[in-house]
């Protein structure tokens, strides 16, 4: 079988496609054809060697895939071989030609969605309902910004807050990306790199601010973010890839509620409550990723730089 293998940390680059022996299931275990496998930037930030928790090199990369059950180990009653799935999370990596899996890392896919787009739910829409609901705990009628809504998470954002009844003012910087946000639902939509977006904000809320703010890329926002959040307002913090300076004054005056975001933080519970809530979004039809390029495998180093774009929009997936 055919695998993305990183022999160390560094740019892109340093993926490469290699034969690898074929794998087999054991006791407990489920291997998974992969037909698409979701390329996310956290998967940038492990192979540059960024991120805290660091796999033992060689890895193959990837959390999130679309695929079938090929074979079940002794003991797995969960899913057969045929079913078809998304996959959160695996033992082995996504970006080849097979995964290794536990049962409760597979979700069932509807018949209706398509491995690329079953590549594309794991990671941003558990992420999305993650800082929504069990982090920001929005309730319908609230107000939220998705500050960067045309990239997976915020995409994945716009559809849930839709659901759910909230009004949605969402961000991008181009406008094909702003038009794709119009499309998934939200009612305003405008350019973060205007100069005067943020008092459009405060304009469309009659100046009382949101009740919830979503934020993409902390490292730029957070201090503005602070300017347009209501009272009693919860900004949850999804992206950051750096350092920020706020003032702690536009925090206190609203006794607003900064909450981190890391879906790796979710117990067993938490996320069988935002797996049953995706697939029952996704078999009715309110959960639409939204695929913006599919690549093969072996140009997992291209996807790479494609999702850390400015400007990047909808999902990349690779198809072994």
């Amino acid at each position: 079988m055919k695998a993305i293998r990183v022999h160390q940390f560094g740019g892109p680059e340093v993926m490469q496609l290699e034969e690898v022996p074929t794998l087999h299931a054991g006791p407990g275990q489920v291997l998974v054809r992969v037909h698409a496998a979701g390329i996310n930037p956290v998967d940038t930030y492990i192979r540059s060697g960024a991120y805290a928790a660091k796999p033992v090199l060689p890895y193959t990369p990837g959390k999130d895939a679309g695929g079938v059950v090929e074979a079940v180990g002794e003991g797995v009653r969960q899913v057969k071989p045929g079913d078809r799935v998304y996959v959160g999370d695996s033992l082995t990596g996504t970006y080849a030609d097979y995964a290794l899996c536990l049962p409760a890392q597979l979700h069932p896919l509807p018949q209706q969605v398509t491995f690329s787009q079953g590549a594309a739910v794991n990671v941003p829409y558990a992420t999305a309902y993650r800082a929504l609901f069990q982090r920001a705990k929005a309730v319908a009628g609230e107000t939220v910004l998705v500050h960067g809504a045309t990239g997976g998470v915020g995409i994945a954002s716009v559809q849930l807050a839709r659901a759910a009844g909230l009004t949605i003012i969402g961000t991008g910087g181009t406008e094909a990306g702003r038009r794709l946000v119009t499309e998934q639902g939200a009612q305003h939509v405008l350019d973060h790199r205007s100069p005067d977006y943020l008092r459009q904000i405060l304009e469309l809320t009659g100046g009382r601010g949101v009740d919830v703010i979503l934020e993409m890329a902390s490292h730029i926002n957070l201090g503005k973010d602070l300017t347009v959040l209501a009272r009693d307002g919860r900004l949850a913090v999804v992206g950051s890839r750096g350092p920020v300076e706020i003032n702690p004054r536009d925090a206190m005056s609203r006794d607003a509620n900064i909450l981190g975001v890391m879906l790796n933080n979710a117990s067993e519970k938490e996320l069988a409550g935002i797996h049953a809530a995706l697939v029952a979004g996704l078999e009715n039809g309110t959960l639409r990723p939204v695929i913006r390029k599919e690549l093969p495998l072996a140009e997992a180093a291209l996807g790479h730089q494609l999702v850390m774009e400015p400007g990047s929009w909808g999902k990349i997936v690779l198809v072994p």
